[in-house]
């Protein structure tokens, strides 16, 4: 599975639309096709993304997360989640995106076992939403 790193490619990725949402988290999905399937040559967004296969980014505000250690812990959380995904993702562009906070009351520590496990909890029932 391939990284974004480009603005461009997480714009594009973003304006494609949401497939899924939970409490905490948006999924954004934009199709990919081959270049030559579709005409479309080195042209439009497929141009964002030299290798056909699934394309995962991360977008986690400040303004949601707040310590640099709780967005590492969700990245990474993120990356983990969608690897392991069971049919594996499609041949898409994907952007997970943070949409509010966890309680801090709730969970004290930024990078607690609880919240990662109410992380990954959440994640899973987000891919398993976008597969329906």
């Amino acid at each position: 599975m391939q990284r974004l790193k480009t603005r461009a490619q997480f714009q594009a990725v973003m304006a494609a639309g949401i497939v899924a949402r939970t409490a905490h988290f948006a999924l954004h999905r934009m199709p990919l096709h081959s270049p030559t399937s579709t005409g479309l040559g080195s042209d439009g967004p497929q141009a964002l993304f030299p290798v056909v296969g699934a394309w995962m980014g991360v977008v986690l505000p400040k303004r949601w997360a707040k310590r640099a250690v709780t967005r590492n812990a969700i990245k990474r959380q993120v990356y983990a989640v969608s690897e392991a995904q069971q049919p594996p993702l499609p041949v898409a562009a994907h952007v997970v995106r943070l949409r509010s906070g966890f309680e801090r009351k709730q969970f004290p520590s930024a990078s607690s076992d609880a919240l990662k496990r109410a992380v990954r909890a959440e994640l899973l029932q987000l891919f398993q939403r976008a597969g329906a």
